[in-house]
């Protein structure tokens, strides 16, 4: 093997070493110039909504202390908190023993004008029985009187006409009699009719369907009559109608004037995790002043009473909505004070700014009323490294389902 002198061995390893490095600053601009991936969502139609989502709490539909009408003792209680009852059913029944005597004598006086009538009319019998004999006997001596003057004397046909009068008479004053006794017994009638009200208002009944929140009275327990609101009167028990509730909303000012009734709502139950829909019922037409809201109802049916009053929910209220409109991701929109734009990714996987007129904004969407056309990608995220002219490689984001396949 010959050897090479030392500066010759020198030059061919430079010589072999000179490519290796060439090539390795050469792959350096390539790598540099590799176009960067983007997140992207396509613009398509759709259906955007402003909503409102304010907590709420639900109430019962209708709620009320039972109070007896008259005073007693609490002769039997037949409910318990939890009871469900229906309208007309017994809760509670008193015992008043002064009312039942009432109840008798009214039903004695009754009577007795009864008796009365019933005795005038028999006293007016016999009156109209006694003039019609006293005005046929005067009517028929009147006729003979003319047909054979001079054949009766005349004082018989005076005293004839004066029992005929005096028969009528007695007639009028029994009609009289008869009247007074029927009145009488009106009033008598009316007195037992009052008794046996307030009788009957010793069983207490239930107003309407409902379920018993509380029970105030047990038996034996005395129950002053709750006939005032000054009265320190004790209620039997607190009966609430839960099997429609009232979703009670405080609106606040600046969106009083978009609610309406039948306005949609969604409400969200969080601790049920339960979402039902439902509509605006009833508005009070008036600000609450210390608060600046405005009181708004929902009625929600509970007819399993798994809903109960006093739970909270959230309460999304649409204010606004439009339909068949090109709707955005709002992380797609970059805004200044006087302007709106967005970066759109070309057919040629370029990016190109591109001003656009906003409308109504969700959550997570826009509705886009100018500026882009169905089926455009827009650049998510982070933009601030990409300008217009870059090529890129756009990806649809993960997070957007009407990106669909680039």
């Amino acid at each position: 093997m010959t050897r090479l002198p030392w500066p010759l061995v020198a030059l061919a390893v430079t010589a072999i070493s000179a490519p290796s490095c060439s090539r390795s600053q050469a792959a350096t601009p390539a790598e540099t110039t590799e176009a960067p991936t983007v997140a992207v969502a396509r613009v398509e139609p759709g259906t955007i909504a402003q909503t409102l989502t304010i907590a709420a709490e639900f109430r019962p539909f209708q709620e009320i202390e039972v109070h007896a009408k008259v005073a007693g003792y609490v002769k039997t209680i037949n409910v318990d908190v939890g009871d469900r009852v229906h309208a007309g059913q017994l809760l509670a029944e008193l015992e008043i023993p002064e009312l039942q005597d009432d109840l008798r004598e009214s039903t004695a006086a009754v009577k007795r004008a009864t008796e009365e009538v019933n005795l005038a009319a028999a006293d007016l019998q016999r009156a109209e029985s006694a003039h019609d004999v006293a005005h046929v006997a005067s009517t028929r001596l009147a006729g003979v009187s003319k047909a054979r003057p001079n054949l009766v004397a005349q004082q018989d046909l005076d005293d004839a006409a004066g029992k005929d009068r005096i028969a009528e008479a007695q007639v009028a004053t029994a009609k009289a009699a008869l009247a007074a006794a029927q009145e009488q017994l009106e009033v008598a009638q009316a007195g037992q009719n009052k008794t046996q009200t307030l009788f009957d208002y010793a069983r207490i009944t239930a107003p309407f369907d409902g379920v018993v929140t509380r029970r105030y009275a047990d038996q034996g327990a005395m129950i002053q009559a709750g006939t005032s609101s000054q009265t320190q009167s004790m209620p039997i028990v607190t009966l609430s109608e839960n099997s429609k509730l009232r979703l009670v909303i405080p609106v606040p000012e600046s969106a009083v004037s978009r609610i309406h009734v039948d306005t949609p709502v969604t409400v969200s139950v969080q601790s049920l995790h339960k979402t039902v829909p439902g509509k605006v019922a009833r508005i009070a037409d008036r600000l609450d002043t210390d608060t600046r809201t405005m009181r708004v109802e929902v009625d929600v049916a509970n007819a399993n009473l798994e809903l109960v009053p006093g739970m909270y929910a959230d309460a999304s209220l649409v204010l606004d909505q439009a339909t068949s409109v090109l709707v955005a991701p709002v992380e797609a929109i970059d805004r200044t004070d006087t302007t709106s734009s967005v970066l759109v990714v070309t057919p040629d996987h370029t990016v190109r700014a591109q001003d656009v007129t906003l409308g109504l904004e969700s959550a997570n969407r826009i509705e886009v009323k100018s500026g882009l056309r169905a089926g455009d990608l827009l650049v998510l995220g982070n933009r601030s490294q990409l300008k217009p002219g870059t090529q890129v490689i756009p990806k649809a984001a993960a997070t957007d389902a009407a990106a669909g396949a680039l």
